[in-house]
């Protein structure tokens, strides 16, 4: 997709209201396909057309608040839109938003990008790593965006320093979705929750998980 650009050389990327995002896991993460992560950082921004999710909905057992409130999974019982920031494997971050009424944990797992605004800060922050790969996978998206445990809560719809957005009224596009099975897990793996631009070179995951099937 060709984008817009201002005379400034920014994107026209403009924050997306809590009353925009849909109350359900499985339709918000379909829904944030095509949508923008924004990092205005003291660096300068960052910023990314999310091409890739995961919905990890109330019941799923690889939902992080299955068993329930937890002091470190609290930010997930939230109102949809809020920052849920772990640690996986001892070595990566990984950033989810909450996705359903306050009260209710469940999780929409942001997996890769398109990089767009700041693409030399995140060449300095991953560096000897080709456009493609700067933000492909949920770990190297927290790392080109300088994302980590102090952003755990952080009201993605707030517009303040880490935020998610839309284009403004010039963007008419729509990105087309295609759904597949969630990919690193050991359980509930056969159900159709990650969504993904489909024909994007930045989607992560082997290319024969990629299933044709288009929503």
């Amino acid at each position: 997709m060709r984008l817009p650009v201002p005379e400034d050389g920014a994107h026209c990327i403009v924050p997306l209201t809590r009353e925009e995002l849909p109350t359900d896991t499985v339709e918000l993460a379909r829904f944030m396909v095509g949508k923008y992560l924004v990092h205005d950082s003291p660096e300068g921004r960052v910023s990314g057309r999310l091409v890739e999710t995961e919905a990890y909905p109330i019941g799923d057992s690889t939902n992080h608040a299955y068993r329930g409130l937890r002091p470190y999974n609290a930010a997930l019982f939230r109102a949809p839109g809020h920052a849920y920031v772990r640690l996986v494997y001892g070595a990566s971050y990984m950033i989810n938003m909450s996705a359903e009424p306050e009260g209710e944990g469940a999780a929409v797992l942001l997996r890769a990008v398109q990089p767009l605004d700041g693409v030399p800060i995140m060449q300095r922050r991953r560096p000897g790593v080709g456009l493609a790969d700067l933000a492909r996978g949920p770990g190297r998206l927290c790392a080109a965006f300088a994302i980590g445990p102090q952003w755990d809560g952080e009201d993605l719809c707030g517009g303040r320093a880490l935020w998610i957005g839309r284009l403004g009224e010039r963007d008419a596009s729509r990105a087309r979705i295609a759904a597949t099975k969630r990919i690193g897990l050991s359980r509930e793996m056969h159900a159709l929750l990650r969504f993904y631009e489909a024909g994007s070179p930045f989607v992560s995951g082997p290319k024969r998980l990629l299933e044709p099937i288009v929503r």
